[in-house]
């Protein structure tokens, strides 16, 4: 009997999720974001790739994310490279700059924003 059997089966891993993620990384994007919104749900992940908070909020988002591609378009946006990116992202679509943030855009408008760990993805399923 194996050490690592004594306390129950071994649990099997899961097949790693595939996310469709677009990355955003430069102004002329966030245009071409507004107008594609007009069709479907745009979502924008702001990912500080330094902050430990922002990497527990991107495994979870992640690991409830399942939403067809043709209703959801999801970006995502390393703010640490990109910061300008970043900062005309908020100012356009009228949120405060936070890390991490989730940002919901419909018909070119914000329709839901959330940083931290109110970060979820079952939110999306109220907009599309």
């Amino acid at each position: 009997m194996s050490f690592f059997n004594l306390f129950g089966k071994k649990k099997e891993r899961e097949p790693e999720k595939i996310i469709p993620w677009k990355v955003l990384n430069s102004i002329d994007q966030i245009a071409e974001l507004e107008q594609k919104s007009q069709e479907k749900l745009m979502v924008v992940f702001k990912h500080s790739t330094r902050c430990a908070t922002s990497r527990m909020a991107l495994r979870a988002f992640e690991n409830g994310f399942d939403f067809p591609e043709e209703k959801v378009e999801i970006y995502f946006l390393d703010l640490l490279s990109f910061r300008a990116v970043s900062d005309e992202v908020a100012h356009h679509f009228q949120v405060w700059h936070q890390s991490p943030q989730l940002i919901l855009i419909k018909n070119g408008k914000t329709v839901h924003h959330s940083s931290h760990h109110q970060i979820s993805a079952a939110i999306i399923d109220r907009f599309i």
